[in-house]
């Protein structure tokens, strides 16, 4: 996996931690670096781990699915990338999201919600040989970023770039499933 595909892949993989950063920049009345740092820490430190996790477990079982490990890859990402864009359209706001609360329980029950899918990334990553230290690290960075740009996104703009946020990281991780497939059946 290229640079330019794993950052599109961390991109995608941060789109719902954008999301709710959103939400916590709009309930959040008096925003600082600090509280938007504190959430980028939050979705970025488990968008890193969640892979990482991922990863290992993946290794453990990797020789009993070497032969259809582009499928698995192919099918994870559309599933993940379509459940996204489902939530996108038919979510409404989570009470969780609709307040200005850091505190620890809060901000782990979602960091943990929005990186459950770089577990599943991480299981894929096992099967491509690409280097987790990296991606996790990248993954992670691009996160921390992007859930800072959200924060204040939100305490600016209000809701209105959640849906798009989401839908277009969805299509970027199912593009990246089918991209795996046809380049491991030789079509490109």
């Amino acid at each position: 996996m290229g640079v330019i595909e794993l950052l599109l892949l961390s991109i995608g993989l941060a789109m719902d931690a954008f999301a709710v950063s959103v939400c916590k920049g709009i309930s959040i009345k008096k925003i600082n670096c600090k509280k938007s740092c504190i959430i980028g820490l939050w979705f970025g430190g488990f968008q890193a781990l969640m892979p990482t996790i991922g990863y290992f477990l993946g290794s453990a079982f990797e020789s009993l699915v070497t032969n259809i490990d582009h499928w698995i890859a192919f099918i994870l990402l559309g599933i993940i990338g379509g459940n996204m864009i489902k939530e996108a359209f038919c979510k409404e706001k989570e009470d969780e999201e609709s307040n200005d609360d850091i505190s620890f329980k809060t901000m782990f029950v979602l960091a943990v919600a929005t990186s459950i899918d770089a577990l599943a990334i991480g299981i894929t990553f096992a099967f491509l040989q690409v280097n987790i230290w990296i991606s996790a690290i990248i993954i992670g960075i691009v996160t921390f970023a992007i859930s800072i740009i959200g924060v204040k996104i939100g305490n600016e703009f209000g809701d209105r770039y959640e849906r798009r946020a989401e839908t277009v990281g969805g299509f970027i991780l199912i593009f990246m499933g089918v991209k795996i497939l046809l380049e491991h059946l030789g079509i490109i």
